[in-house]
């Protein structure tokens, strides 16, 4: 069925994940992708991406709305295209690039240089990260771009010997710059701030040295003594002067 979807599409190939997959277009079909491209990012540059619509940007591009439906899906998916060259290259300054963002230096090191450029790239493309990211509920979590940075900071995390679950902690370091939260504090906190502030977290992780509590025991205490009594008497308590601010009286039944 994708296979059909991608020929109907002018698209030969496998449907891959999205991260360096190798697609195959005809003439024409690439020769529309690039219009669409270059109308979108023209529109959403000059008007912002909220307020641009599929249709003006099919009008723009020249192109019956049924072929950008087609190709994109919806605005999520075309801001996803216009994302992928950003990406691309973060994706090679990792996997190729020199340390400490590259291959080959201290994995530690490599974890706080990811953050400090992923939020570069974040902060240039803000909004059409968050329309791609939070298109459905959900949608982060599911595209190719974030299982990679998952992927990858998960194993700079094991290279670095992280204390704790370190599948789970690349969950929790990502979450510090999911394009929601960065957009929804920018009115209140500096991009600078918010940069030092995830480059601290990121760097107490990947540093911290975490046992597993000890264990203490607790003993019961004893039971009070009760005040003696006789059979048949009755206790009653009334006002005094002793530190509980009341004295036990016995009367006798």
């Amino acid at each position: 069925m994708a296979e059909q979807v991608l020929a109907a599409q002018g698209v030969k190939g496998e449907p891959g994940s999205g991260v360096g997959a190798v697609i195959h277009e005809r003439a024409d079909a690439a020769r529309n992708r690039r219009r669409i491209l270059v109308a979108a990012r023209a529109l959403f540059a000059q008007r912002g991406v909220d307020k641009v619509t599929m249709d003006q940007i099919a009008a723009a591009a020249g192109v019956g709305k049924g072929t950008l439906f087609r190709r994109f899906g919806d605005k999520s998916g075309l801001a996803a295209a216009l994302l992928d060259d950003g990406e691309r290259g973060l994706r090679a300054r990792v996997a190729e690039g020199a340390a400490p963002l590259g291959p080959g230096g201290d994995p530690a090191a490599r974890l706080v240089a990811f953050f400090d450029a992923y939020l570069t790239f974040l902060t240039d493309h803000l909004d059409l990260v968050h329309l791609a990211e939070t298109a459905r509920p959900g949608t982060r979590y599911r595209i190719a771009a974030y299982r990679y940075w998952h992927g990858h900071v998960a194993a700079l995390l094991t290279e670095a010997e992280a204390a704790g679950d370190r599948d789970a902690l690349a969950h929790v370091l990502l979450a510090s710059v999911a394009a929601d939260l960065q957009r929804a504090v920018r009115a209140e906190v500096t991009a600078a701030g918010m940069r030092a502030s995830v480059l601290h977290v990121v760097d107490t992780v990947v540093n911290a040295q975490v046992s597993a509590p000890e264990s203490v025991e607790v003993s019961a205490e004893p039971e009070p003594e009760q005040p003696p009594s006789s059979p048949g008497s009755v206790v009653a308590l009334t006002p005094g002067t002793t530190d509980r601010g009341a004295s036990l009286r016995v009367q006798e039944g």
